[in-house]
């Protein structure tokens, strides 16, 4: 059956697309939830008619993928899990929780569904693909169990000690010697 997209379908098109689908899935899917509708030929003659404005809608969506791609790509998001011994996760990392991290982090709504096959089960750094739209994607890079400011803190103690302990050891020496 040809039916005529009224918005995006994943895998299968875009809003003004005309697609051929199983008579099933359009009654029982496309249709009440507004997704298609037949392609008739008054709704094909209304479809060119509205073609200018379906185009200037595509563009303004491709732009904003393309937005969002520039503030996602390659960004680091920190997700927190719970670690057991040599770096096995307790369950996993889902999309959900990365989708959350991303918007905490990076201030961009992602929908989860977007989000592509999440499959971490080590601590570590991880790249994830998130589809904006159509074949636009962003890779985020996603942290888990890593701390990017741990090592610095660490460091930074054990110099003012050995700074500390110096002068001790001479005035331990200066007492000794009195």
């Amino acid at each position: 059956m040809k039916v005529i997209l009224l918005t995006e379908l994943r895998g299968k098109g875009g809003e003004g697309d005309v697609i051929d689908v199983a008579q099933g899935f359009a009654e029982n899917y496309l249709f009440p939830n507004k997704i298609a509708q037949p392609a008739t030929p008054g709704n094909i003659k209304q479809l060119e008619e509205r073609r200018h404005n379906i185009a200037k809608r595509e563009e303004k969506r491709i732009a904003d993928a393309e937005a969002v791609r520039a503030q996602l790509d390659g960004k680091p998001v920190t997700v927190d899990a719970k670690i057991g011994e040599e770096g096995q996760l307790f369950g996993s990392v889902t999309a959900a929780q990365v989708a959350d991290a991303i918007e905490s982090q990076l201030g961009v709504t992602v929908d989860r569904k977007r989000i592509g096959r999440v499959n971490i089960k080590q601590v570590g750094s991880h790249e994830v693909e998130v589809n904006l739209y159509r074949d636009i994607n962003a890779k985020v890079v996603v942290l888990v169990g890593v701390d990017t400011n741990a090592p610095e803190p660490e460091a930074e103690p054990v110099a003012e000690e050995a700074v500390e302990a110096e002068p001790t050891a001479e005035l331990a020496e200066e007492a000794d010697a009195e």
